[in-house]
């Protein structure tokens, strides 16, 4: 990780013992580790609203305290939050201990929403196992190997999302297509065949719609392949912020600025404008020149997904995934064994082979 990234652990007290109480996935649950105590999470009539935008950012001054100390970790850069009554802790991602009187205190825009954990440790984990299993280029030892999952953390990942109307003034050309007679020579036989010509002509106009739920990550310490990999998302499952689910969790503050993701937004939303200039101009194929877009009511919402992070190390080599908490997808690294890789492209070849071998007697 190069970037710093800011998390925090959660932690809640069983009125019972005394004990921690964590959140217990896929349920309306907090659970007490120890004497089994079961705190039902209220629920609420507060509805997960967009947030305005242009008002946000001039709000950016005012932002409020996210956790009480943040302490930075001096092996892989990560920041997470700490208990001030805590003396001695590790950090979530790389398990390197924190100096925990270098503790700090930082600001920033609170999630108004999240996703709670859905499956837990032991079904991740299974998921994990049954993925690893699927890939044939997977080497057999590491398919019958114990993996050790005593870093496997369940982590809270930043979100933003972006509704906004655009208005897209265009140009381009659009293509209509005709056919040509041509006649061929091949060896002793002429014959004739349809070429196929595009005519060009100018194109202009504009083009209007509506972005809903542009999902931009708001962290930088996962592999952005990965976690795009992840999606879809149904945030029709999103819930009002309550830090009971995130009892037992991890929580990474946002890297990604509010601005700066809108920016990632547009690049998100820009394929299904250029999709409605497409058919906008018509005809049978067609090429964009400009695109100048304008956007209005720009809203936003900061709200929090759930993931599972993990790494295995395998023959001296460190591969990382993730599991989507909602969902059960996992993505990630995997070894590649380059027996069966030799193997296959030798059946490749050999199969390539053959096929040219009918191809000649056929003709």
């Amino acid at each position: 990780m190069e970037e710093i990234n800011e998390v925090s652990s959660v932690a809640f007290i069983c009125s019972d013992c005394g004990a921690d109480c964590t959140y217990k996935p896929g349920t309306k649950n907090i659970t007490c580790q120890y004497c089994g105590a079961k705190n039902e999470i209220a629920e609420t009539n507060q509805a997960v609203e967009e947030q305005d935008f242009h008002e946000g950012l001039s709000n950016l001054d005012n932002q409020e305290p996210l956790l009480e100390k943040f302490v930075d970790c001096n092996a892989c850069g990560a920041s997470s939050s700490i208990d001030t009554q805590v003396t001695a802790a590790n950090c979530p991602y790389c398990a390197a201990p924190f100096i925990t009187t270098e503790a700090y205190e930082t600001n920033g825009i609170l999630p108004k929403s999240l996703i709670p954990f859905q499956i837990d440790k032991k079904q991740a984990q299974l998921n994990f196992k049954n993925w690893i299993q699927k890939s044939w280029f997977t080497p057999n030892d590491l398919k019958k190997a114990s993996l050790n999952f005593e870093k496997f953390k369940g982590i809270y990942i930043p979100y933003w999302t972006y509704d906004a109307n655009y208005d897209c003034q265009y140009t381009g050309l659009r293509g209509d297509h005709y056919y040509v007679t041509k006649t061929v020579k091949i060896g002793d036989k002429t014959t004739t065949r349809q070429v196929q010509k595009t005519k060009w002509s100018s194109a202009a106009g504009n083009v209007t719609g509506f972005h809903n739920d542009l999902l931009v990550i708001g962290s930088t310490s996962l592999p952005a392949k990965y976690v795009h990999k992840l999606e879809p998302w149904d945030l029709s499952k999103l819930t009002p912020y309550d830090k009971n689910y995130l009892s037992g969790f991890t929580v990474e503050r946002y890297k990604i600025e509010l601005e700066e993701g809108f920016e990632t937004a547009k690049e998100i939303g820009k394929p299904t404008i250029k999709n409605k200039i497409n058919n906008d101009i018509g005809g049978d194929a067609q090429r964009i020149q400009t695109m100048n877009t304008d956007y209005s009511n720009i809203t936003y919402k900061h709200l929090l997904l759930p993931l599972y992070v993990c790494a295995y190390h395998f023959k001296g080599e460190v591969f990382q995934f993730l599991v989507n908490a909602q969902t059960g997808e996992v993505q990630g690294e995997r070894p590649k064994s380059w027996i069966k890789i030799a193997l296959a492209i030798t059946i490749g070849l050999a199969l390539v082979a053959a096929a040219i071998l009918i191809l000649q007697y056929l003709t």
